[in-house]
């Protein structure tokens, strides 16, 4: 690998840390880069989740007290999201390259959908009358299915289970949020451990994302500042789309 690749490397890494902290979507920067320099689409994708992991502990540092208040709430959850993700990881290593390349570009156009549908997608807050149904079948059922796509492929991720959290479980925004990074966390642990044990990990690549990401996370909040919001998702989508229509004519 080139010192020049590595530096591109390190720059899609601090774009997709500062996208991910003002709007999400980061995880298409990173897949992006790591396909366009020609790591194989599963190595990638393996490779980009490992990337992006330090941002995910980052986001949940703030919510530490809610954490505390509601852990004993999350263990089924929890339990199902390992469960999943352990499927979704094992999905992915099952597939050939070729075969998760013809995939990839429906996975993207999907995740692009979503991320576009994304503030439509915010959960409404619900009254804690409402708590007996966030705690029924319907919550840990709507989560394993979540942590199978976040295991397996996960751009997106964050806004469906905040959209699917929303339908099940009671409580504000923050709260909500609070529950998604924690999930989000065990998701990506687990889907990483089945990724490293199955040797699809491209280190190299990992080790030049890993600094401009968390960089990129830390100036996320100068950057929210200074660039509307609007411009860094159409910026996201384009992306998506552009990822989708390489792979639609490469796959």
């Amino acid at each position: 690998m080139s010192l020049l690749t590595i530096a591109l490397l390190f720059l899609a890494g601090f774009m997709s840390g500062a996208i991910n902290a003002v709007a999400g979507g980061g995880t298409f920067i990173s897949f992006g880069a790591l396909s366009l320099i020609g790591v194989p689409p599963i190595s990638a994708n393996a490779t980009s989740s490992i990337a992006q992991l330090p941002g995910y502990f980052t986001s949940t540092l703030p919510y530490l007290k809610d954490i505390r208040r509601i852990w004993r709430g999350l263990i089924l959850l929890g339990i199902v999201s390992i469960v999943g993700s352990t499927l979704g990881a094992l999905l992915l290593l099952w597939l050939e390259n070729d075969q998760f390349a013809a995939a990839v570009p429906w996975l993207l156009l999907g995740a692009t959908a979503l991320f576009a549908a994304g503030p439509w997608l915010k959960p409404k807050p619900r009254h804690q009358s409402d708590a007996a149904r966030g705690r029924s079948l319907a919550s840990p059922v709507m989560q394993f299915i979540t942590s199978i796509y976040g295991g397996f492929f996960g751009a997106g991720m964050g806004i469906m289970m905040l959209a699917t959290l929303g339908l099940t479980e009671s409580g504000d925004y923050h709260r909500l949020n609070a529950i998604k990074n924690v999930l989000a966390n065990v998701i990506a642990i687990v889907a990483i451990v089945v990724f490293v044990s199955g040797g699809v990990v491209n280190w190299l690549g990992a080790l030049a994302m890993i600094p401009g990401v968390a960089l990129g996370g830390y100036s996320g909040v100068w950057i929210a500042k200074r660039v509307p919001q609007i411009a860094v998702r159409v910026f996201v989508i384009a992306i998506g789309l552009f990822l989708a229509g390489y792979y639609f004519v490469t796959g």
